[in-house]
Protein backbone atom coordinates (compact mmCIF):
# COMPACT_ATOMS: atom_id res chain seq x y z
CA UNK A 1 0.00 0.00 0.00
CA UNK A 2 1.25 3.39 -1.06
CA UNK A 3 0.28 6.68 1.00
CA UNK A 4 1.40 9.76 -0.62
CA UNK A 5 2.33 12.48 2.31
CA UNK A 6 1.76 16.38 1.91
CA UNK A 7 2.32 19.39 3.30
CA UNK A 8 -0.35 20.41 5.94
CA UNK A 9 0.16 24.27 5.23
CA UNK A 10 0.32 24.04 0.99
CA UNK A 11 -0.70 21.15 0.00
CA UNK A 12 3.09 20.32 -1.66
CA UNK A 13 3.44 16.91 -2.55
CA UNK A 14 6.67 15.64 0.08
CA UNK A 15 6.60 11.71 -0.46
CA UNK A 16 5.28 8.32 0.30
CA UNK A 17 4.89 6.03 2.75
CA UNK A 18 4.98 2.52 1.46
CA UNK A 19 3.75 -0.73 3.64
CA UNK A 20 3.39 -4.48 3.18
CA UNK A 21 6.81 -4.56 1.20
CA UNK A 22 8.40 -7.04 3.70
CA UNK A 23 11.83 -4.46 3.58
CA UNK A 24 11.99 -3.49 7.05
CA UNK A 25 11.05 -4.89 10.27
CA UNK A 26 7.85 -2.85 10.98
CA UNK A 27 7.10 -3.71 6.87
CA UNK A 28 7.02 0.47 6.63
CA UNK A 29 8.79 2.54 4.65
CA UNK A 30 9.58 6.23 3.81
CA UNK A 31 10.01 7.83 1.08
CA UNK A 32 10.16 11.32 1.62
CA UNK A 33 11.57 14.71 0.27
CA UNK A 34 14.58 16.01 1.50
CA UNK A 35 16.48 19.21 0.91
CA UNK A 36 19.71 19.27 -0.54
CA UNK A 37 22.82 21.51 1.38
CA UNK A 38 25.85 22.19 -0.26
CA UNK A 39 28.59 23.83 2.30
CA UNK A 40 31.02 26.03 0.72
CA UNK A 41 33.64 27.69 2.47
CA UNK A 42 33.93 31.54 2.53
CA UNK A 43 36.80 31.77 0.27
CA UNK A 44 34.32 29.93 -2.46
CA UNK A 45 31.84 32.46 -2.40
CA UNK A 46 32.25 34.89 -5.42
CA UNK A 47 30.55 37.53 -7.31
CA UNK A 48 31.25 39.29 -10.34
CA UNK A 49 31.96 42.35 -12.16
CA UNK A 50 32.98 43.66 -15.44
CA UNK A 51 34.74 47.27 -16.17
CA UNK A 52 35.56 48.81 -19.15
CA UNK A 53 38.05 51.53 -19.17
CA UNK A 54 40.09 52.08 -22.27
CA UNK A 55 42.91 48.80 -23.08
CA UNK A 56 41.87 46.20 -20.93
CA UNK A 57 45.44 45.44 -20.05
CA UNK A 58 45.80 48.31 -17.71
CA UNK A 59 42.07 47.68 -16.56
CA UNK A 60 43.08 44.42 -15.34
CA UNK A 61 46.55 45.43 -14.11
CA UNK A 62 44.71 46.90 -11.21
CA UNK A 63 42.08 44.78 -10.84
CA UNK A 64 44.83 41.84 -10.07
CA UNK A 65 46.65 43.73 -7.58
CA UNK A 66 42.30 43.91 -5.34
CA UNK A 67 43.00 41.22 -2.32
CA UNK A 68 40.04 39.21 -2.67
CA UNK A 69 39.89 39.45 -6.58
CA UNK A 70 40.46 35.74 -7.05
CA UNK A 71 40.65 35.89 -10.90
CA UNK A 72 40.72 38.69 -13.86
CA UNK A 73 39.41 37.25 -17.77
CA UNK A 74 40.07 40.20 -20.41
CA UNK A 75 37.24 40.41 -23.31
CA UNK A 76 34.63 42.00 -25.24
CA UNK A 77 31.16 43.19 -24.15
CA UNK A 78 28.29 45.75 -25.22
CA UNK A 79 28.57 44.77 -28.82
CA UNK A 80 26.54 43.04 -32.34
CA UNK A 81 28.87 40.37 -33.00
CA UNK A 82 28.82 37.05 -31.52
CA UNK A 83 32.55 36.31 -30.92
CA UNK A 84 34.70 38.56 -32.43
CA UNK A 85 38.11 38.77 -32.60
CA UNK A 86 40.59 41.48 -31.51
CA UNK A 87 41.10 42.79 -34.91
CA UNK A 88 37.14 42.87 -35.39
CA UNK A 89 36.98 44.65 -32.00
CA UNK A 90 39.55 46.97 -33.15
CA UNK A 91 38.12 47.95 -36.42
CA UNK A 92 35.13 49.98 -34.47
CA UNK A 93 32.60 48.14 -36.24
CA UNK A 94 31.29 45.56 -33.73
CA UNK A 95 30.36 48.00 -31.05
CA UNK A 96 32.24 46.08 -28.10
CA UNK A 97 34.07 47.72 -25.61
CA UNK A 98 37.47 46.26 -24.35
CA UNK A 99 36.38 44.20 -20.39
CA UNK A 100 37.51 42.68 -17.95
CA UNK A 101 35.40 40.11 -16.23
CA UNK A 102 36.16 40.51 -12.06
CA UNK A 103 35.49 37.65 -9.94
CA UNK A 104 36.23 38.21 -6.75
CA UNK A 105 35.25 37.09 -3.17
CA UNK A 106 32.53 39.60 -1.53
CA UNK A 107 33.60 39.10 1.83
CA UNK A 108 37.09 40.62 1.01
CA UNK A 109 36.47 42.92 -1.12
CA UNK A 110 33.47 44.67 -1.83
CA UNK A 111 32.00 46.25 -5.18
CA UNK A 112 31.79 49.50 -4.27
CA UNK A 113 35.40 49.63 -4.22
CA UNK A 114 36.52 47.83 -6.88
CA UNK A 115 34.04 50.49 -9.09
CA UNK A 116 36.01 53.21 -6.90
CA UNK A 117 39.12 51.26 -8.48
CA UNK A 118 37.91 51.77 -11.59
CA UNK A 119 37.24 55.48 -11.47
CA UNK A 120 40.45 55.86 -9.88
CA UNK A 121 42.84 54.24 -12.27
CA UNK A 122 41.66 55.57 -15.74
CA UNK A 123 40.26 59.15 -16.75
CA UNK A 124 36.14 59.00 -16.90
CA UNK A 125 35.92 62.33 -18.58
CA UNK A 126 37.74 61.06 -21.83
CA UNK A 127 35.31 60.22 -24.58
CA UNK A 128 35.70 56.60 -26.66
CA UNK A 129 39.31 56.70 -25.85
CA UNK A 130 41.85 56.47 -23.24
CA UNK A 131 45.06 58.58 -22.98
CA UNK A 132 46.59 56.98 -27.37
CA UNK A 133 43.88 54.45 -27.66
CA UNK A 134 40.96 55.84 -29.51
CA UNK A 135 37.77 54.21 -30.56
CA UNK A 136 34.68 53.05 -29.47
CA UNK A 137 36.22 50.34 -28.15
CA UNK A 138 37.99 52.14 -25.37
CA UNK A 139 34.93 53.86 -23.98
CA UNK A 140 34.59 54.12 -20.33
CA UNK A 141 31.48 51.41 -19.31
CA UNK A 142 30.79 49.67 -16.23
CA UNK A 143 28.52 46.83 -16.99
CA UNK A 144 25.99 46.12 -14.12
CA UNK A 145 24.71 42.54 -13.65
CA UNK A 146 22.28 43.68 -10.76
CA UNK A 147 20.30 46.80 -9.73
CA UNK A 148 22.39 47.10 -6.65
CA UNK A 149 25.64 47.02 -9.14
CA UNK A 150 24.07 49.90 -11.15
CA UNK A 151 22.73 51.76 -7.96
CA UNK A 152 26.45 51.54 -6.31
CA UNK A 153 27.94 52.38 -9.94
CA UNK A 154 25.67 55.57 -10.11
CA UNK A 155 26.27 56.81 -7.07
CA UNK A 156 29.96 57.21 -7.08
CA UNK A 157 29.19 58.56 -10.38
CA UNK A 158 27.42 61.00 -9.05
CA UNK A 159 29.75 61.19 -6.19
CA UNK A 160 32.42 62.39 -8.94
CA UNK A 161 30.46 64.81 -10.68
CA UNK A 162 29.62 66.80 -7.76
CA UNK A 163 33.41 66.52 -6.81
CA UNK A 164 34.07 68.51 -10.32
CA UNK A 165 34.94 65.71 -12.10
CA UNK A 166 33.88 65.17 -15.72
CA UNK A 167 32.52 61.82 -16.29
CA UNK A 168 31.18 60.23 -19.31
CA UNK A 169 30.75 56.00 -18.12
CA UNK A 170 28.44 54.40 -19.72
CA UNK A 171 26.00 52.66 -16.71
CA UNK A 172 24.69 49.35 -18.82
CA UNK A 173 23.43 46.48 -18.21
CA UNK A 174 25.89 43.46 -18.80
CA UNK A 175 25.07 41.09 -21.73
CA UNK A 176 27.25 38.52 -23.88
CA UNK A 177 31.09 38.34 -22.53
CA UNK A 178 33.63 37.13 -25.09
CA UNK A 179 36.85 36.19 -24.04
CA UNK A 180 40.30 37.20 -25.81
CA UNK A 181 42.64 35.42 -27.41
CA UNK A 182 44.90 34.06 -25.08
CA UNK A 183 47.72 36.25 -25.74
CA UNK A 184 45.70 39.07 -24.20
CA UNK A 185 44.99 37.18 -20.82
CA UNK A 186 47.35 38.41 -17.95
CA UNK A 187 49.09 40.64 -20.22
CA UNK A 188 50.98 42.64 -18.35
CA UNK A 189 52.04 40.03 -15.62
CA UNK A 190 53.24 37.49 -18.31
CA UNK A 191 55.10 40.84 -20.03
CA UNK A 192 56.92 42.12 -17.09
CA UNK A 193 55.53 45.86 -17.81
CA UNK A 194 53.25 48.56 -16.53
CA UNK A 195 50.01 50.06 -17.78
CA UNK A 196 51.16 53.05 -20.55
CA UNK A 197 47.39 54.54 -20.11
CA UNK A 198 45.60 53.78 -16.72
CA UNK A 199 47.45 56.01 -13.28
CA UNK A 200 45.79 54.99 -10.11
CA UNK A 201 44.63 58.92 -9.28
CA UNK A 202 42.74 59.14 -5.69
CA UNK A 203 39.56 60.67 -6.29
CA UNK A 204 37.30 59.90 -3.33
Amino acid sequence: MRTEIVCSTCGAHLGHVFKGEGFTQKNTRHCVNSVSLKFVADNEITDTAYFASGCFWGTEYYMQKVDGVLSTTVGYMGGIKKNPTYKEVCSGKTGHAETVQVTYNPKQCTYEGLVKLFFETHDPGQLNRQGPDIGTQYRSVIFFVNEQQKEIAEELSDILKKKGHEVVTEITKADNFWKAENYHQDYYQNNGTKPYCHFYVKKF
